[in-house]
């Protein structure tokens, strides 16, 4: 479902949390996850801004934001799990 997804498609907090969960889990040998209050927590810090509404006024994020969003946490977060030192 996600893997095919095109740069232009839009994603809801829950999905982009499911994505988010499935790139950690890659690096972090299935120990990371990302939650939708994740996501709600990237966009009040700055990391992640909506790309647009759905039909209810709900935010949907863009895949590419989404990706640099999880990137700028990734580090603090595999530390929480208790993946790398730095």
């Amino acid at each position: 479902m996600f893997g095919k997804a095109r740069m232009a498609d839009l994603y809801n907090g829950t999905q982009a949390a499911q994505l988010a969960t499935e790139w950690r889990r890659m690096i972090s040998s299935g120990a990371a996850a990302v939650t939708p209050s994740a996501v709600c927590n990237w966009v009040v810090r700055g990391h992640l801004a909506p790309a647009g509404l759905d039909d209810q006024d709900r935010p949907l994020y863009a895949l590419a934001d989404i990706a640099r969003a999880e990137k700028a946490t990734r580090g603090r977060a595999l530390r929480l799990v208790g993946i790398g030192a730095n």
